[in-house]
């Protein structure tokens, strides 16, 4: 597969890619023209989350308006990411870093859950979406992982167990009497998987129950030490993703 081009600007766009000239909106527009400044006959990379990365030429349709010509497929779509994220929201800033390093870590899908320690009870899906947009288009990511509206964690546990039978869901969880996650996902079969990271206060001794008891859940610890619910994410995603997932 080609190695992705950091050198050229890329832009995420909403239609579907197909060969065919691009109009970019005003936002866009502004962006490649005002802010980096491109000039007509310019190379961008253009996106859709299906249909490959394209490389064309900057045109310009109007004063304000850019548009991109002469379309040539530069890297074919890769499979879709097998990996669903489960995550109690944090606020602001940290959920935009933890939101964009799942990009980055593969996630296929995220899935805010509402668990009884988080500390937000409003989540900002397009805020969501918008940094799962600016994470694909900065880090060369072909898909663009879909954002799931939230729901209450005993309810998502219910959904997956009827509506996913197959994946296994791994949640990280501090009250481990090991330390070490490697024994316990060295001994998981591989298939399709989730993870579940909790909140800045971690889950409840009733969740943390709950959890346990369902067959399709394996708890893994994160470590000798207490993470930050971002940090916890991204390590969580780390392993796994060494262990069982694509790397």
């Amino acid at each position: 597969m080609a190695h992705s081009d950091f050198r050229t600007p890329r832009v995420f766009v909403a239609a579907p890619l197909d060969g065919a000239p691009v109009s970019f909106d005003r936002d866009q527009s502004n962006y490649l023209l005002n802010v980096l400044r491109l000039r007509e006959g310019d190379d961008v990379l253009v996106f859709d989350g299906l249909n490959g990365e394209w490389r064309g030429r900057l045109g310009l349709a109007g004063r304000r308006s850019a548009e991109l010509l002469d379309l040539r497929l530069s890297r074919p779509q890769p499979p879709v990411p097998d990996l669903l994220y489960l995550f109690a929201p944090l606020k602001h800033a940290r959920l935009d870093y933890m939101v964009q390093k799942a990009v980055e870590m593969g996630a296929g899908r995220m899935r805010p859950v509402l668990t009884q320690h988080t500390q937000t009870s409003r989540v900002n899906i397009e805020r969501m979406r918008a940094n799962v947009i600016e994470a694909a288009e900065q880090c060369g990511v072909l898909h663009v992982p879909a954002v799931e509206d939230e729901e209450k964690l005993d309810r998502a546990l219910d959904r997956f167990g009827r509506d996913e039978p197959l994946r296994r869901l791994i949640f990280c969880d501090e009250g481990e009497a090991t330390t070490n996650p490697l024994a316990a996902l060295s001994a998981l079969p591989r298939g399709p998987l989730a993870v579940l990271i909790g909140p800045e206060g971690g889950f409840s001794e009733d969740e943390r129950h709950a959890l346990r008891a369902l067959p399709f859940v394996t708890p893994i610890p994160l470590g000798p030490r207490i993470l930050r619910a971002d940090t916890a994410a991204v390590a969580a995603l780390a392993v796994i993703q060494a262990m069982l997932g694509d790397w």
